[in-house]
């Protein structure tokens, strides 16, 4: 049994990883200075994370690869720290506590 605690740090990580993909995804279409309620709203709920990864970042790169670069941190720890500290196994994407409630609930929305 994974604890509480571990479930609420994984979703915790798991909405900024996506939020951060989000913004990288939605820099192709908006800059970061648009003012479509979306695109401010991704800015500014991941700016401070991007700023807290600034010494570690690759000065070559750019926009929205700045983001995906955060959100792979984000992702390695979540896929091997997590699973490594708290002793199970990861099968997959579908392994993660956010990922795997979300698909349950689009499959109980759709059969």
């Amino acid at each position: 049994m994974v604890p509480t605690w571990a479930i609420v740090l994984d979703y915790i990580m798991g909405m900024i990883m996506w939020t951060l993909i989000g913004r990288a995804f939605m820099n192709i279409f908006q800059r970061e200075d648009s003012t479509f309620f979306f695109m401010r709203v991704f800015v500014k709920y991941t700016n401070p994370i991007i700023k807290l990864f600034k010494p570690i970042t690759p000065s070559f790169l750019f926009g929205g690869f700045i983001a995906l670069y955060v959100a792979w941190f984000f992702y390695l720890f979540r896929f091997y720290a997590m699973p490594y500290l708290l002793g199970y196994d990861v099968w997959g994407m579908l392994a993660f506590p956010l990922e795997s409630d979300f698909s349950k609930q689009l499959y109980q929305l759709f059969n």
